[in-house]
């Protein structure tokens, strides 16, 4: 093997290590010294080897930069130092819409040599890669999800898909390819609330027979009737679903209730009506009071007339006294049947 060292002693830069046919190359020394280590391995030399070879060193005017390089089309680069001396590094990029086919950093060697190829963009033609749904699956028609291919998904039994169901990967003229949609979910499948009915003098909005988790009903009554209950329910998810709260009534308003019983009350105070109910109760009371008076008065006629003969009369009658022995000195009379009866009138 044969070492090549950047000046004056094994302790220099190492310029190249060669070991066996190698093609002619190019090596520049940052100085006038060269040392050259030659190493065999051990062992009786191989005749069939011994070829040798031929070295050339020359003085050559002194260049400290590497090549330039031309920006990549549809890209650009930037370098770390303004020239492309020993150690400068260059860095690509690509425009959106491009990707980058190569390394995207070179370095200029002590050879003055850079450290790959310069890379070039090409045009993306391919989308990105979607990804999978959870509760589904998906086919594509391509697998590199080139321009124009299709990936479609689906759902497991018992979920039901929110989204698109195909996406399609197209071209833009600025940017890279994207997909038509956005990636859909699989949610889980609830059964729809039915429609609970249209309340009596009232309607509802966006009227249909069945309605799924998490729309809403609205209702309202017509004029003259007053909502008593909810003015909007949901159907919450469920198995099966149900709605929040029952449908509302409409009931008549108060102030149109109060309205029609002073209709009623102006109907039935009607002068013409209180007169004729005066007339009917003056025609019954009067014979009744000339009935009274009359009866009195010939009562009270006969009892002062007839008065003594009808009552009785008031006597007197005969006592005897009584000798009775008692310690007391008045007299006892016996009294006879003595009574009096008297009238007040």
């Amino acid at each position: 093997m044969l070492t090549l060292f950047d000046g004056d002693g094994p302790s220099a830069r190492v310029l190249a290590q060669l070991r066996g046919p190698q093609p002619r190359r190019r090596l520049l020394s940052s100085g006038p010294d060269l040392t050259l280590q030659f190493q065999a391995p051990p062992g009786p030399p191989n005749p069939g080897l011994g070829q040798g070879f031929v070295l050339h060193f020359k003085e050559v005017p002194r260049n400290d930069t590497c090549p330039e390089l031309p920006p990549p089309e549809w890209g650009w680069r930037t370098a770390s130092h303004g020239d492309l001396i020993r150690g400068t590094v260059l860095t690509y990029q690509c425009e959106p819409g491009y990707e980058l086919l190569g390394s995207d950093i070179l370095t200029c060697q002590w050879d003055l040599s850079w450290s790959a190829a310069p890379p070039a963009c090409q045009k993306i033609m391919t989308c990105a890669d979607p990804g999978e749904i959870t509760n589904g699956h998906r086919t594509t028609s391509d697998a590199g999800f080139p321009v124009g291919s299709h990936v479609q998904y689906r759902c497991l039994p018992g979920y039901s898909l929110e989204g698109a169901a195909v996406l399609t990967c197209y071209s833009r003229d600025t940017g890279t390819p994207k997909w038509s949609d956005r990636v859909p979910k699989c949610a889980l499948k609830y059964e729809p609330c039915l429609n609970p009915g249209v309340p009596e003098n009232g309607y509802q909005t966006l009227y249909k027979h069945h309605y799924q988790a998490g729309e809403s009903l609205r209702f309202f009554c017509y004029e003259g009737f007053e909502l008593i209950g909810e003015v909007t329910i949901t159907c919450v998810p469920g198995h099966p679903s149900q709605w929040t709260s029952q449908p509302p009534l409409c009931k008549v308003a108060y102030e149109e209730l109060l309205d029609n019983r002073k209709l009623e009350v102006t109907q039935t105070t009607d002068p013409s009506r209180q007169l004729e109910g005066g007339n009917l109760a003056l025609a019954i009371l009067l014979p009744l009071g000339l009935v009274i008076v009359l009866g009195s008065g010939v009562y009270i006629y006969y009892t002062k007339l007839q008065g003594k003969s009808l009552f009785g009369f008031s006597g007197s009658h005969s006592y005897s006294p009584i000798t009775v022995e008692s310690d007391f000195s008045n007299p006892l009379y016996e009294a006879g049947d003595t009574r009096e009866y008297e009238v007040s009138i």
